[in-house]
């Protein structure tokens, strides 16, 4: 649904500086989340800690034309001309309107769930049960907060038939702000418990303050076995129908009669409203998720479920991923990593899940825990409570990491082996850490203390050789062929390979300085380390693979789509994650036949696929020219771009939102300007080689080296392996510390290419071995410890890709991680 920027400045009351009639599709509180700027409203929010107006300068640059704002920018006529500032008293106010007046406008069935743990277990299994008959819109992820909640509502749209968002408060008064942004037909109240609990004089007071959500829903879901939530109930005298379900009363809604646990599953047994007799199975055998399983039984059976489909689906479920994930770690440990929250009730599931995974090496159960926040206990009474749960669940060593914990280690004593640290960098250096070794490891902490690093281990890399990295020629290089580009054009940079071995990271940082539009890098994990070095920008995956989706998601990585086998299981993985409206990018084959839809076959079946669904969204549509480096492909790159130009068209065609075009790169920026379109893509060109002429532009990368040793080596003797450098006359040879290991390519060895020694050529003796090979300097000024440059500035990386008969790509991509760059500004 789109609104027009007039219509939102009435719906949040504001006062509206701009003329510029625009429409709205998307809402955003976060910069680093920009993905459709030109039909985005930006809030600018306030918090103790931030403030959106700090971003608007940057985000007008990225094409953002609309902000709600409580400060309008001065001289905003001058500096955003082409700008609607909506000035209002407060923006996150402003924000729950508007998003208010969008739930007004669906009249369909909307399931508000809260609760202290099981919220997000709920939604999402609530949706693999919903979604088979029913188009379901839903929180992304724990979108569950003050800015979360309208943020999820904002997803509604006219295609969807369920509605399901999770809301989590944690004060007094924020229910109340929250319920009509909601506004749900059916409440889902799930277990209460002390997350949160510092701001509530008792959990009966938080009970009461969530239950102020249904206060107009038809029906509410609970469980009747639960004191607190039966007794606040009873005081809320809420008027709708009540879906209690039980253990114990077979007067609830759902009577469960019997649950029957197996090794790897779980059969419950019920009565639903007195007359209907029903059972399903889960893939679970743990009490929460038990419990969250039956609440959405209920649910389903209110909205008309039959019990077989019912009892089918529930054998289907998934495990809701967002929480406890195991991965294998080092040294033979497992590691269960549950650092998505921090309190002692889903301690004490994820002490659970981690008891009853089998382990037929009977390994050591190890709990790393952080201080635990908002529990609402003295401390004492907290740690004494966590002491009490790590013992029942059968953990052996425990390490506490955190100043309350090491001031609370005297109530640990009882533990078979324990250890405490004030921080993860003191506990990281530590012999317990280096120690850990056959193991079973939960992680379990808060996200402020940064447990992420814990499997991570920095290895400080040496070697005398060491890569120049020029970066003012980076930013040369950008500029030249900014300079063939039209003002409104956008620009994505390859840094995929680590930046063509140029190093991703610090490229990333000097592009974005830059502002280009967008990054690439071949698959997930690159972008990732771009995430967790701070790269904000949008990164686009050029070569995603099936395992690394849940990559994709958690660093918000834009994957592009090249076959229906990939979308399908693209689209699987977003919503088994809850995740709606994640951006991708098309790719068409028109001629390079490596990846990419037929243009001609697959754009229909194609628009099809994508119209039914909602969990993910064409950002960009583009193909790739097969020979823009050449003249002798014009034709053929004229029908490409023909195939091109309508497939792309079509596509755009099938939906209202922007789709970005491109199909021009390094080469075709300067050889097809008239056919740059919303974006191009600039890869080789950016690192200093024009790829029409293989000249060099801007030389952004030296490979150097130094002398280790001089040897004198007589006529008729030989240098290296299998004595295949033979010495014709009397000769100097040096030795110098890089070889194949390092990305000398081996077939440069035996005269077949030269490096320079004080600016001199020194021909490649004998056969490059693994770590040295040795070079020719006879008649050179030199000593050892003189500097030897592989390719550069004096030594284009062309003239080592021609004796090659290769491209510069790969010489520059084979450069080794182990070689040293080093970063420099001139």
């Amino acid at each position: 649904m789109k609104y027009s920027i007039k219509e939102v400045s009435i719906l949040v009351g504001a006062e509206r500086y701009g003329t510029v009639e625009t429409s709205i599709s998307f809402v955003l509180t976060d910069s680093r989340s920009l993905c459709f700027p030109e039909e985005t409203l930006f809030f600018a929010l306030k918090s103790e800690r931030n403030n959106g107006h700090n971003y608007i300068e940057e985000l007008y640059r990225r094409g953002v034309r609309n902000f709600v704002v409580e400060d309008v920018p001065q001289g905003w006529e001058a500096k955003y001309e082409r700008a609607n500032f909506l000035k209002v008293s407060h923006t996150l106010q402003a924000l729950q309107r508007l998003t208010m007046h969008h739930r007004s406008q669906f009249n369909i069935p909307v399931v508000g769930i809260t609760g202290s743990n099981g919220k997000t277990m709920v939604k999402e299994w609530l949706s693999q049960l919903l979604s088979p008959d029913m188009n379901v819109t839903r929180s992304p992820r724990s979108y569950n907060s003050q800015i979360g909640v309208p943020l999820s509502v904002w997803l509604l749209n006219k295609n969807t038939e369920v509605g399901i968002f999770e809301v989590g408060i944690s004060k007094v008064g924020e229910m109340e702000a929250l319920q009509p942004i909601v506004c749900p037909t059916i409440g889902v109240l799930t277990s209460i418990g002390a997350a949160h609990q510092e701001n509530f004089v008792s959990l009966e007071a938080k009970c009461k303050e969530k239950l102020l959500l249904f206060k107009d829903a038809e029906a509410i879901v609970y469980q009747l076995d639960d004191e607190i939530e039966r007794q606040c109930i009873e005081e809320f005298d809420y008027k709708g129908e009540q879906l209690c379900w039980s253990e114990k009363d077979n007067s609830a809604a759902l009577f469960v009669e019997c649950i029957t646990k197996e090794e790897l599953c779980s059969t419950i047994h019920y009565t639903w409203k007195g007359e209907t007799k029903g059972s399903f199975t889960l893939p679970f055998i743990d009490d929460a998720s038990i419990c969250n399983c039956i609440t959405c039984a209920v649910v389903s059976l209110y909205m008309g479920m039959a019990t077989e489909a019912l009892a089918e689906r529930m054998a289907r479920l998934e495990p809701v991923a967002m929480r406890l994930e195991v991965k294998e770690g080092q040294h033979g440990c497992t590691l269960i990593n549950d650092s998505y929250n921090s309190d002692i009730n889903s301690l004490d599931i994820a002490l659970d899940f981690m008891n009853r995974r089998p382990d037929r090496r009977k390994r050591k159960r190890t709990l790393i825990l952080s201080d635990i926040y908002q529990s609402g206990q003295t401390e004492a009474a907290l740690y004494k409570e966590v002491v009490a749960l790590v013992a029942k669940r059968g953990v052996k060593k425990f390490i506490g990491i955190g100043k309350a914990l090491c001031g609370q280690s005297s109530a640990f004593g009882s533990l078979d082996e324990c250890y405490f640290f004030e921080d993860v960098p003191e506990f990281i250096d530590s012999i317990v850490f280096a120690n850990l070794q056959d193991e079973v490891i939960l992680l379990k902490g808060a996200r402020s203390f940064g447990f992420d690093n814990l499997t991570e281990l920095l290895v400080k890399k040496v070697h005398e050789t060491v890569l120049e990295v020029n970066l003012n020629a980076v930013v040369d290089n950008l500029n030249w062929y900014r300079s063939f580009l039209k003002q409104e054009t956008k620009l994505v940079c390859m840094i995929k390979a680590d930046a063509y071995g140029a190093g991703a990271v610090e490229i990333a940082k000097t592009l974005e300085d830059h502002r280009v539009d967008y990054l690439a890098v071949a698959v997930a994990d690159e972008g990732a380390t771009l995430r967790r070095n701070g790269i904000t920008s949008n990164i686009m995956i050029m070569n995603p693979e099936m395992s690394s989706f849940k990559t994709l998601f958690d660093y918000e990585l834009e994957p592009e789509v090249y076959s229906f086998r990939l979308l399908d299981a693209l689209v699987k993985a977003a919503e088994k994650e809850g995740i709606t409206g994640y951006p991708v990018h098309i790719k068409l084959d028109t001629g390079m036949h490596r990846l990419g839809f037929n243009p001609k076959t697959e754009i229909d079946e194609l628009i099809q696929r994508l119209k039914h669904q909602n969990a993910v969204i064409p950002r960009s549509v583009f193909s790739h020219f097969v020979g823009s480096d050449s003249d002798d492909f014009d034709s053929f790159s004229e029908e490409q771009f023909r195939l091109f130009d309508e497939g792309s068209k079509k596509l755009q065609a099938a939906f209202d939102h922007k789709i970005l075009r491109h199909i021009d790169n390094s080469a075709g920026i300067e050889h097809f300007p008239n056919r740059q379109l919303d974006m191009c893509r600039l890869g080789l060109g950016l690192y200093g080689v024009n790829p029409r002429t293989n000249a060099i532009l801007s030389n952004v990368s030296t490979l150097k080296t130094t002398i280790l040793q001089l040897r004198k080596v007589k006529a008729e003797e030989t240098v290296g392996y299998s004595r295949c450098g033979k010495i014709e006359k009397d000769s100097v040879i040096a030795a110098i510390p890089i070889g194949y290991a390092d990305g000398l390519n081996r077939r440069l060895g035996n005269r077949h290419c030269y490096c320079l020694v004080n600016g001199k050529p020194a021909e490649y003796v004998g056969n490059i071995c693994m770590d040295v090979a040795m070079i020719d300097v006879t008649g050179i000024d030199c000593k050892e410890g003189d500097m030897v440059e592989i390719f550069g500035d004096h030594l284009p990386v062309t003239t080592l890709s021609n004796a090659l008969e290769t491209i510069p790509y790969e010489v520059l991509t084979n450069v080794s991680n182990r070689v040293k760059r080093v970063y420099f500004q001139d």
